[in-house]
Protein backbone atom coordinates (compact mmCIF):
# COMPACT_ATOMS: atom_id res chain seq x y z
CA UNK A 1 0.00 0.00 0.00
CA UNK A 2 0.90 3.47 -0.47
CA UNK A 3 1.92 5.62 2.44
CA UNK A 4 -0.93 7.35 2.27
CA UNK A 5 -2.99 4.86 2.14
CA UNK A 6 -0.92 3.49 5.03
CA UNK A 7 -2.28 6.58 6.49
CA UNK A 8 -5.69 6.55 6.38
CA UNK A 9 -6.13 2.84 7.18
CA UNK A 10 -4.27 4.14 10.62
CA UNK A 11 -6.50 6.80 11.32
CA UNK A 12 -9.43 5.24 11.09
CA UNK A 13 -7.69 2.38 13.75
CA UNK A 14 -6.91 4.84 15.74
CA UNK A 15 -10.71 6.12 15.86
CA UNK A 16 -11.37 2.72 17.77
CA UNK A 17 -14.23 2.33 15.18
CA UNK A 18 -11.98 -0.99 13.69
CA UNK A 19 -10.18 -3.57 15.22
CA UNK A 20 -7.60 -4.30 11.87
CA UNK A 21 -6.41 -3.11 9.06
CA UNK A 22 -8.45 -5.87 7.18
CA UNK A 23 -11.82 -4.21 8.58
CA UNK A 24 -10.78 -0.85 7.19
CA UNK A 25 -10.11 -2.09 4.09
CA UNK A 26 -14.03 -4.78 4.03
CA UNK A 27 -15.22 -1.40 5.02
CA UNK A 28 -13.68 0.33 2.06
CA UNK A 29 -14.66 -1.96 -0.51
CA UNK A 30 -18.48 -2.36 0.93
CA UNK A 31 -18.55 1.24 0.84
CA UNK A 32 -17.02 0.73 -2.99
CA UNK A 33 -19.97 -1.56 -3.86
CA UNK A 34 -22.53 0.26 -2.92
CA UNK A 35 -21.29 3.27 -4.67
CA UNK A 36 -21.33 1.23 -8.08
CA UNK A 37 -24.46 0.11 -7.26
CA UNK A 38 -26.01 3.51 -6.76
CA UNK A 39 -24.15 4.67 -10.10
CA UNK A 40 -25.60 1.86 -11.81
CA UNK A 41 -28.80 2.38 -11.03
CA UNK A 42 -28.46 5.91 -11.65
CA UNK A 43 -27.31 4.82 -15.15
CA UNK A 44 -29.84 3.16 -15.84
CA UNK A 45 -32.29 5.39 -14.77
CA UNK A 46 -30.81 8.11 -17.22
CA UNK A 47 -30.75 5.38 -20.05
CA UNK A 48 -34.51 4.82 -19.36
CA UNK A 49 -34.95 8.82 -19.36
CA UNK A 50 -33.36 9.30 -22.85
CA UNK A 51 -35.24 6.14 -24.17
CA UNK A 52 -38.14 8.15 -22.88
CA UNK A 53 -37.01 11.21 -24.91
CA UNK A 54 -35.89 9.85 -27.94
CA UNK A 55 -39.43 7.81 -28.29
CA UNK A 56 -41.12 11.34 -27.57
CA UNK A 57 -38.90 13.30 -30.09
CA UNK A 58 -39.83 10.85 -32.59
CA UNK A 59 -43.42 10.97 -32.34
CA UNK A 60 -42.91 14.78 -32.44
CA UNK A 61 -43.49 15.47 -29.07
CA UNK A 62 -40.98 17.85 -27.83
CA UNK A 63 -40.94 21.58 -27.59
CA UNK A 64 -37.62 24.23 -27.71
CA UNK A 65 -36.33 24.63 -24.76
CA UNK A 66 -37.36 28.45 -24.96
CA UNK A 67 -41.28 27.34 -25.13
CA UNK A 68 -40.51 24.28 -22.16
CA UNK A 69 -39.02 27.11 -20.08
CA UNK A 70 -42.15 29.16 -19.99
CA UNK A 71 -44.66 26.16 -19.89
CA UNK A 72 -42.34 25.70 -16.41
CA UNK A 73 -42.87 29.40 -15.03
CA UNK A 74 -46.06 29.23 -15.94
CA UNK A 75 -46.96 26.01 -14.10
CA UNK A 76 -44.37 27.55 -10.92
CA UNK A 77 -47.20 30.86 -10.78
CA UNK A 78 -50.36 28.67 -11.23
CA UNK A 79 -48.69 26.73 -7.72
CA UNK A 80 -47.69 29.68 -6.08
CA UNK A 81 -51.47 31.54 -6.83
CA UNK A 82 -53.68 30.72 -3.53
Amino acid sequence: MSPEVEALVQRQLTTGKYKSAIEVILAAIQLLEKQEDIYQGRLQELQRDALIGQQASQRGEVVDGATALAQIRANLRRRSQP
